[in-house]
């Protein structure tokens, strides 16, 4: 069946709740054609391949702040672990009125017609994107080592030589400067001392590597 046919099928449905006095709203038919639509057509299976050449330009997720990605991405792997498709979830909250909690602001930004351009290949791209971003990233807890030149001047053939040091990530911070961010990173050497790398992923990254 066609979105074309299902479209129509749906509007004799919906003119038929008119006539029985059950009238639905417009919200509540963009819902029900988008859900519709995506168990009939199947995409919710993942049937379309992640090599789609027009998965960069066409991508609706591009609309999204990074945070809004993050709180998607959660909200997707949540739903998956519980063998729920997370579009229908949503679109149900949706249809029942409920609140969606971290990605309520698709429905309040965007909207059933937005969510329905979204594919799995758009999907798979977001892991994709994450799975990428979370092998640069550090986290507390993790080894590396960091270089001298945080704290001294050195000079790769001069006297003061660049030498690395052991130590242990802490804490990590973002911050915001005249509308650029950047991350901090409190580490804890082997001898109990802790300094602060600023500009960790940004003008410092030279200046740590991970530890082996």
């Amino acid at each position: 069946m066609t979105p074309a046919k299902i479209a129509a099928a749906l509007q004799t449905a919906f003119l038929e709740c008119e006539a029985a006095f059950c009238s639905l709203n417009e919200m509540q038919k963009q819902i029900l054609l988008s859900v519709v639509t995506e168990v009939l057509m199947g995409e919710i299976g993942g049937e379309m391949s992640i090599t789609d050449p027009n998965i960069d330009a066409d991508n609706p997720l591009n609309d999204l702040s990074l945070e809004q990605r993050q709180a998607l991405l959660q909200f997707i792997r949540e739903q998956e672990s519980q063998d729920r498709p997370w579009k229908i979830k949503l679109l149900n909250d949706w249809l029942h009125d409920r609140d969606s909690g971290t990605v309520q602001f698709i429905r309040d930004l965007y909207g059933p017609q937005w969510l329905n351009r979204i594919k799995p290949t758009h999907i798979a791209q977001l892991f994709e994107q994450a799975k990428s971003a979370s092998a640069l990233k550090l986290n507390i807890g993790d080894r590396i080592e960091v270089s001298n030149a945080l704290w001294e001047w050195v000079q790769e053939d001069g006297p003061c030589s660049r030498e690395w040091f052991p130590c242990e990530v802490i804490a990590l911070s973002q911050h915001s400067d005249n509308d650029a961010t950047y991350s901090n990173a409190i580490v804890r050497f082997d001898n109990g001392m802790e300094f602060e790398i600023q500009g960790l992923y940004q003008w410092n990254r030279y200046n740590w590597r991970w530890s082996d």
